[in-house]
């Protein structure tokens, strides 16, 4: 029997393996022939996909902006890679792809199965340029997904904003996934018995603004002050994004004492056992945030925002606390709970643990 073909199209190669390597493994052991596309490959990503059995193939993306010639060439692009393979089935999530490839593949007659992941900073409705860019996203949406076989949501709340903003219809078919995929094998828990005044906190993220890194900061400036043994960790680097911190000023806290800055780390796993608590004071649109997804995997209370996508992660007064989005008070409240009260840490990480078998 011919294996049927099968192009995954991502905006950061990188995830493919980090937060799709066991779904292609899984789609190759069931007999696909799987292509991945991506605007560029690191070579040890590039090899690990190789080595799993996987076609990687380089495409020209612009990952932020718009500039109308770039993106009619990354539609062109994945055309010719979807016509060249024979692909029979095209899976894209993020933004860009899911909106690119979903044009590319309906003109080529070709299924596509389109994921959520969540929608970012255009639909934060913050700003002028957020609202104007929501506006634009919410009419490429319409005229690129709506012919998709399935279009797969992380959250409801942004199945529900699709639906509101007519974006698509309540025809077009559906599911819901708990997040993009954690193997609770590969996060073992392990149960935190620290009673201790040495509270670790950690952020994992991108290092710009939408995700709450100036928040965590000054939380981190102001509960120093009162509670000089607690430590707070930062995983993530700055990146090309004008609200994305300046490393300058990273290190420059880091010397003085006030984070921990352990800049990208590929071993994040590690760094989750060896904390406490884990905090995510994001305003960004979010699907269902791996990082969380990761941090209940392990074991570790929850810090995040009631927003779309992060809310389904804590349920209130058992495994962590929901804070207004953008609040820095509300945030030092719930950071300083665990401080005067760390036998709680165990109680609710164990709690983590327990909610995370029960959602992924």
């Amino acid at each position: 029997m011919s294996k049927k073909k099968i192009l995954i199209v991502s905006s950061f190669s990188p995830s493919l393996i980090h937060f799709r390597g066991d779904f292609i493994e899984s789609l190759i052991h069931n007999n696909f022939e799987v292509f991945t596309a991506a605007p560029d490959y690191p070579t040890d990503v590039q090899q690990k996909l190789l080595n799993l059995g996987a076609h990687p193939i380089v495409f020209k993306l612009q990952r932020t902006g718009l500039n109308p010639l770039n993106d009619l060439k990354s539609i062109s692009e994945l055309k010719s890679i979807i016509k060249a393979h024979n692909v029979d089935l095209v899976f894209p999530y993020t933004v860009k792809p899911v909106i690119y490839a979903s044009i590319a593949a309906n003109s080529c007659h070709v299924p596509v199965i389109s994921l959520i992941t969540g929608l970012g900073f255009a639909f934060t409705g913050l700003t002028f340029k957020a609202r104007t860019l929501q506006t634009l996203n919410e009419f490429l949406y319409k005229i690129s997904i709506r012919k998709n076989k399935v279009i797969v949501f992380q959250n409801r709340d942004d199945y529900k904003l699709f639906l509101d903003r007519k974006i698509i219809p309540e025809s077009n078919k559906v599911a819901f996934v708990g997040g993009s995929g954690v193997n609770l094998d590969k996060y073992e828990t392990r149960v935190n018995h620290n009673t201790s005044k040495v509270v670790k906190f950690l952020l994992v993220a991108r290092l710009i603004k939408e995700k709450g890194i100036d928040l965590y900061i000054e939380a981190a400036k102001t509960l120093k002050k009162t509670y000089p043994e607690a430590e707070f960790h930062i995983i993530g680097e700055p990146d090309n994004s004008p609200s994305s911190i300046k490393l300058e000023k990273l290190n420059k806290l880091n010397k003085k004492g006030i984070v921990i800055y352990h800049g990208k780390q590929n071993n994040v796993p590690e760094h989750l056992y060896n904390t406490d608590v884990f905090v995510l004071p994001t305003y960004y649109r979010e699907g269902v945030p791996r990082s969380i997804l990761e941090a209940l995997s392990v074991g570790l209370p929850i810090i995040t925002t009631n927003t779309p996508g992060c809310k389904e992660t804590v349920i209130k007064d058992n495994n962590g606390i929901l804070i207004k989005p953008n609040n820095l008070d509300e945030l030092v409240n719930a950071m300083e709970f665990f401080l005067v009260n760390p036998d709680k840490i165990k109680e609710m990480g164990n709690n983590s643990r327990l909610y995370a078998e029960k959602m992924i």
